[in-house]
């Protein structure tokens, strides 16, 4: 098989101007937008592997189309959305189709009544948030990247956002998915709100960074405006005391939309070390009743109100990164975006290990020991989300060339997660950046996992060699 064997049936399937062979435009698909502060286990930057075709489809049959193409071909395929994912999921290997379903962007349908809307997997949430507001509806999913991020993408890395608290994650938000399969067909399942007619499949595809096929569409949950919203912020002398009253409020079942509890360097002298920052929203009575009740209980742990402020600056600026990233970063070669060095100075990484809550305060300790003993810093330690949604940032300053025993700290505290009964990762999913520990995260799992796979793409070219499958 020859490039131009494959670029003569692509033409024969695909609109002229969706078959995209421009060096630049190619380069720009060549990685997502994993970077330097995310890390890679290695000594150097990922060598980008320039895509020999991007295409462009407009519908799902032109995305099944392009699919039989590479199984004929044995060409791996590899669906691109947003370009906002952080761990190098997107990054192709050597001679793939590059599959862009940003021009998969019509919100097919919106029912008021079911609370449910169809959106193809280009549909950027912003967009889509916008559309739905006019129907007084909003979507429930609402991570920094909403500028950007799209359907397909957030629910293929099953994204957690700040109001996943309340709303769950990307992935707890499908009533149903359209799926390209690795063979190229087709399959729809149905929105219904409870089914016990056999396994549901959509989660074959929920975070699966598109190793099992490609989301075309999407039958979303979504929910009504808030009648009303309120900011809270508190403060505690020590994370301890703040982590046992978030344990306490999730326990009685309160759920603030936005639950934030950090700890970090202060920014000047006496700023308290831990902000708990709080969003109610709903019908009106719920919001006074949670925020009453949330706040006696933050008192009896310690806690002390410092008004609203902090929270309503949270608020305002928790989509900032976004926007900076589609200003500056988005329009840059993701070469230019690696030398830049987007972010922190100094090495960093940002983990995201999810816990039993139980195990929570135990592995902080743990975790804090093994940072001291190699000289990292743990620069924030928080809770996102929930008690068992813990999130930690560690550097080690730019002069330090040590870079392997650094990523070293790193593997290890994630290792001590998957030890404690917890996983490795809950916000951006595994790309290349943790594939090296995809084979301990499934553990006894992988060859179940594996069959699926076998079975699902036999020709083997669907996002090859991501989540260790």
């Amino acid at each position: 098989m020859t490039t131009s064997d494959l670029l003569a049936s692509l033409r024969q399937a695909l609109p002229a101007d969706a078959i995209i062979l421009e060096d630049r435009a190619r380069e720009m698909h060549s990685a997502d937008a994993f970077n330097p502060v995310r890390g890679f286990p290695g000594d150097r930057a990922p060598w980008w592997e320039t895509p020999p075709v991007v295409v462009l489809p407009s519908t799902t049959e032109q995305v099944a189309a392009v699919v039989k193409i590479a199984c004929q071909y044995g060409t791996p395929v590899i669906p691109f959305g947003g370009g906002t994912g952080v761990m190098g999921g997107a990054v192709p290997p050597q001679g793939a189709i590059v599959i862009d379903l940003k021009g998969m962007s019509r919100v097919r349908s919106i029912s008021k009544e079911d609370r449910i809307a169809w959106a193809e997997a280009g549909v950027v949430i912003r967009d889509l948030d916008l559309e739905l507001n006019r129907h007084g509806l909003m979507v429930g999913h609402d991570p920094w990247s909403t500028p950007i991020a799209t359907v397909g993408g957030t629910i293929s890395t099953d994204g957690v956002g700040y109001r996943a608290a309340k709303y769950g994650s990307m992935g707890d938000q499908v009533a149903a998915l359209e799926v390209v399969l690795p063979t190229g067909e087709i399959i729809r399942t149905k929105a219904v709100p409870k089914r016990a007619s056999g396994p549901g499949l959509d989660r074959l595809f929920i975070g699966a960074e598109g190793v099992m096929g490609i989301i075309t569409a999407a039958a979303l949950r979504v929910f009504r405006l808030p009648e009303e919203r309120r900011h809270a912020a508190f403060s505690f002398p020590t994370f301890e005391t703040g982590f046992s009253a978030v344990s306490e409020m999730f326990a009685l079942g309160l759920r603030p939309a936005i639950t934030d509890l950090t700890e970090e360097e202060p920014e000047e002298e006496g700023d308290p070390p831990v902000i708990l920052i709080l969003t109610y929203e709903g019908y009106r009575e719920e919001v006074s009743a949670q925020a009453r009740r949330s706040k006696k209980i933050i008192v009896a742990h310690g806690g002390a109100d410092i008004g609203p402020a902090k929270a309503e600056e949270y608020w305002e600026e928790r989509h900032q990164p976004g926007e900076r990233f589609k200003r500056d970063q988005q329009p840059l070669l993701p070469r230019e975006r690696w030398e830049r060095g987007w972010g922190r100075g100094g090495w960093g990484d940002y983990l995201h290990p999810p816990l039993p809550v139980a195990a929570v305060p135990a592995y902080r300790r743990q975790a804090q020991a093994i940072c001291a003993s190699a000289g990292v810093a743990i620069r924030q330690s928080a809770i996102w989300g929930g008690p068992e949604l813990y999130s930690m940032v560690i550097t080690r300053p730019a002069a330090s060339h040590d870079l392997g025993s650094f990523r070293e700290v790193s593997d290890r505290l994630l290792q001590l997660a998957q030890d404690m009964g917890g996983s490795m990762e809950y916000c951006h999913g595994i790309g290349l950046k943790l594939l090296h520990l995809a084979e301990r995260e499934w553990g006894q799992n992988l060859e179940a996992a594996r069959r699926l796979k076998q079975a699902l793409d036999p020709y083997g070219i669907m996002n090859p060699g991501k989540l260790g499958l």
